[in-house]
């Protein structure tokens, strides 16, 4: 690849609202990677099961190691994509935890005004929409710019997700689209 082809890269940091190394959500994360078209990177943001709970006494300008690399490589992303199941009704505790994190400090967190969503799998009937629709309004209130249109919440009840090609084309577009989304730029 050029150095002209990489500029024109849009990267996508992707969190795994899963930690589990074989899980479903990660398994779609690693193929959104290994597929993605060529003017799209996709990385796999790792570590999110390292960060301590967010407690504003240990951030700042002593934030640990794993706070700040996670700070790092959503900031330096285009857009951010969480690939996440749902636990109990609502999102994972890990993506919440990363969620806060990349939130502060205040209005200039690493997630503000980058293009947001959220697709995902779960074993239940309802797919994930209640973990998916926490972490964008989550995500929102942090100040990211939340691409609600883009949604794939899937019950894995019913498919295999890694492997039903329908069900991958709904997430290979779903990648597509947040890539390709345009955020408004606002006039000071």
């Amino acid at each position: 690849m050029t150095i002209s082809e990489q500029a024109s890269q849009t990267t996508v940091a992707v969190l795994v609202g899963s930690l589990r190394a074989d899980s479903v959500n990660r398994q779609i994360a690693e193929r959104l990677r290994d597929s993605a078209p060529a003017d799209v990177k996709v990385e796999i943001v790792e570590g999110l099961g390292e960060l301590p709970f967010y407690n504003e006494e240990i951030d700042g300008d002593s934030a640990p190691a794993s706070v700040r690399a996670l700070r790092d490589r959503v900031a330096a992303a285009d857009r951010v994509l969480a690939v996440t199941p749902e636990h109990n009704g609502t999102m994972p505790p890990v993506l919440g935890n990363a969620i806060d994190w990349l939130s502060r400090p205040y209005g200039a967190g690493a997630i503000v005004g980058k293009p947001f969503a959220v697709v995902g799998a779960t074993p239940t009937p309802y797919g994930g929409k209640w973990a998916h629709e926490a972490a964008r309004r989550s995500a929102g209130i942090a100040g990211a710019v939340v691409v609600s249109d883009i949604a794939v919440s899937q019950s894995t009840i019913e498919a295999d997700v890694t492997g039903d090609p329908e069900v991958f084309v709904r997430l290979s577009d779903a990648l597509r689209a947040l890539a390709d989304h345009e955020t408004a730029v606002v006039a000071a």
